[in-house]
């Protein structure tokens, strides 16, 4: 575990590489009193996420994740690309190869524009948090 004062905020950076660590991740998480987790964009993580999801509530951790899958699972927030316009870029590339664009001539620069911010009202209302305003309002989805 990594530990750093910054802004009078301390924070940990905890490691999961296999579902077993997710155990020991939430343990120290409970025993350190850590007030919230921000999940790291992964495919593992994305994999796990209905587990991830379950811990995060079982512990009462407010949670932040990449994908507003995460939240649809019941996670409290997510804040990231929609994995739907990922998927229509990579779809893209795809037609301008089949078209004959050589992939070393395509740009490998490529992001989505779009960045949405989901929050589960059930997930805060369990974790007894009372969402603030200026985030409902800046809300793309709310979840209830």
């Amino acid at each position: 575990m990594l530990e750093e004062q910054a802004l009078g905020v301390k924070f940990s950076i905890l490691q999961a590489t296999t579902e077993r660590d997710f155990a020991g991740a939430f343990a120290l998480i409970a025993q350190d009193r850590i007030g919230a987790l921000a999940v790291g964009a992964d495919p593992f993580f994305f994999m796990e996420r209905e587990q991830l999801v379950a811990l995060a509530a079982r512990h009462a951790v407010p949670t932040m994740y990449f994908f507003r899958e995460f939240v649809a699972a019941g996670g409290l927030i997510s804040y990231g690309t929609r994995l739907i316009e990922g998927y229509r870029q990579i779809g893209g590339y795809a037609a301008k190869m089949l078209k004959g664009a050589k992939p070393g001539d395509l740009p490998i620069t490529q992001q989505s524009e779009k960045i949405e911010l989901v929050i589960n009202l059930k997930a805060a209302k369990a974790l007894g948090l009372e969402v603030p305003l200026s985030l409902l309002t800046r809300a793309d989805e709310l979840i209830e």
